[in-house]
């Protein structure tokens, strides 16, 4: 990064400001869009005519997309101009949107809001960090990469409340709407970018950009068939497996060969790079297997409305933000390494001291302090682990570093979201049958029946869902099936629960390590970390 440190930055030209601010707001339409999504899927299962795992498979989906391009997108924007790829991956994420304003089915979500949306995070990310640092200079390039990342804190802090707010008062196509209002304003500020040169090689590797969308692909999207009761599972688990293991050959052998690779292998090289990839996936992971199943709690079991789910998040949401502030400016006197331990730690025991609170719970409050705690922890986690990770990365290799990274953290966030969802709805089905099987209420008949349907479609409903559905049906057998669903329902929930206590789990083993290494040394790349 180019720059000198000082005591006191001066401010902003105002020509830099507004494009500062422009940026910002580009970032902070990324990061809520997913709350949105979140904390409306009641709403938006009601309205499409949809299920739950639907709105799921939509979500772990668009992440999963970003997630196996941004690779990719970031060698486009090399290609085209980081200035053109910004502008496309801008007019992708409103295609998205406004798909989403418009949308009267699942279809219509996947194509455009999962697939179009996702392709435009892929191509948006990596060019943003270019053009930033290109664009900016010395403090105010410091300052610019500062405001983005505190745009990307407040959506992630306000997503919930904002996207609950604006869907249970309004709806949440205003929602989406408002996101492309967003995009348009930015737009037209356009011209106030300068395109970035891209000075390196212009060789592509075409077979290592396969074989990465085809690993990280092939393992979420056997995930997401195995949720809808699809066949292949396996054959895609496998092809997603073999692929990222022929990708790790592949990079290795063009390297040694001196050919161009979609990402130099030698920056695993370094332990505390190494680590730190390894803690952003899990963090992700946590966080995605969170924000699937919390929000299925709290609108399908408590039947909130999308704003009391919004509000019931928020503990995590504001302590994540909160922490990650006070962190990232007090920090500096503890290694980096215990406050990541620290932040698996109290993410781990905020997620377990939920698990047996969600059989009992009867209101959002009862998740107060086990959210503070684990928002506290991821807080402490959004604050070191970017910064711990690049690092060690010099300053010409740290765009494709932060690349890297970022692929890391979007995989794992698809695979939380998919993975949480699919052994719910697994544990569901498990639950359901064998209570059904074993009631001494409902006929022979009837159990065959109950397990006939969760073989082809198991499916989180409310208890007043369910009793619409049984209306006409005896009433011992009605109150016999509701018992059956709360019951199922809540050993799922905890099931899939230890879907981010495990990733916590294994975040705090890797973090035990990090503390036998050194610390590591402060350079200008850990300030493009915002956008990891």
């Amino acid at each position: 990064m180019t720059g000198e440190s000082g005591t006191s930055a001066p401010a902003l030209a105002k020509g830099d400001r507004r494009l500062a601010i422009l940026l910002a707001m580009a970032m902070f339409v990324l990061v809520v869009d997913t709350s949105v999504m979140n904390v409306s899927i009641a709403s938006v299962v009601h309205d499409l005519h949809t299920t739950v795992s639907g709105v799921q498979s939509a979500i772990a989906l668009e992440a999963l997309v970003s997630a196996a391009f941004i690779l990719i997108g970031s060698k486009v924007g090399d290609l085209i101009g980081r200035k053109r790829a910004y502008v496309l991956g801008l007019l992708g994420y409103a295609i998205g949107a406004l798909a989403m304003a418009l949308a009267q089915g699942l279809t219509t979500v996947i194509v455009f809001w999962a697939i179009v949306g996702g392709l435009g995070a892929s191509l948006l990310l990596p060019a943003m960090q270019s053009l930033i640092h290109g664009n900016f200079e010395g403090a105010a390039q410091r300052q610019a990469y500062a405001l983005v990342g505190a745009a990307a804190a407040t959506a992630a802090a306000v997503g919930p409340l904002l996207g609950g707010f604006i869907t249970t008062y309004l709806s949440w196509r205003i929602a989406f709407l408002l996101e492309d209002v967003i995009i348009v304003v930015v737009l037209s500020g356009i011209r106030l970018i300068h395109d970035v040169e891209y000075t390196g090689s212009r060789r592509v590797d075409v077979v290592g950009a396969v074989l990465s969308v085809l690993g990280m692909g092939g393992i979420v999207l056997g995930i997401l068939v195995w949720q809808e009761g699809g066949e292949a599972v396996g054959l895609l688990l496998a092809l997603g497996a073999v692929s990222l293991g022929a990708l790790a050959w592949w990079l290795v052998r063009r390297k040694r060969a001196g050919k161009a690779v979609l990402l130099d292998p030698d920056l695993f090289k370094a332990k505390l790079f190494r680590f730190g990839v390894s803690g952003q996936l899990l963090q992700q992971i946590g966080l995605g297997g969170t924000m699937i199943a919390l929000p299925i709690y709290l609108q399908i079991v408590l039947e909130y409305s999308a704003m009391g789910a919004g509000l019931s998040i928020a503990p995590l949401s504001l302590s994540m933000f909160a922490v990650a502030l006070l962190a990232g400016r007090r920090g500096g006197e503890r290694r980096p390494a215990s406050l990541i331990r620290a932040g698996f730690a109290l993410f781990t025991i905020g997620m377990v001291v939920v698990e047996p609170i969600v059989p009992r719970a009867t209101s959002g409050w009862y998740l107060v302090v086990p959210l503070l705690i684990a928002g506290s922890g991821l807080g402490l986690l959004v604050s070191q682990l970017n910064n711990y990770t690049l690092a060690p990365i010099s300053e010409e290799r740290v765009s494709e570093a932060a690349g890297v990274n970022s692929a890391g953290g979007s995989f794992g966030l698809s695979f939380g979201l998919a993975f949480a969802g699919a052994i719910l709805l697994a544990a569901l089905s498990v639950g359901f049958t064998s209570m059904a099987q074993s009631s001494t209420v409902l006929s022979g008949a009837e159990q065959q029946q109950v397990a006939k349907v969760l073989e082809h479609d198991a499916e989180v409903v409310s208890n007043t869902q369910l009793e619409k559905q049984l209306a006409g049906q005896p009433q011992k057998t009605q109150d016999e099936i509701i018992r059956i669903n709360t019951q199922a329902r809540h050993i799922a929930l905890q099931v899939a629960l230890l879907i981010p206590i495990l990733a916590g789990l294994i975040g705090l083993l890797i973090s035990f390590r990090m503390m036998r290494l050194p610390d590591p040394s402060q350079s200008g790349s850990g300030e493009q970390a915002v956008l990891g």
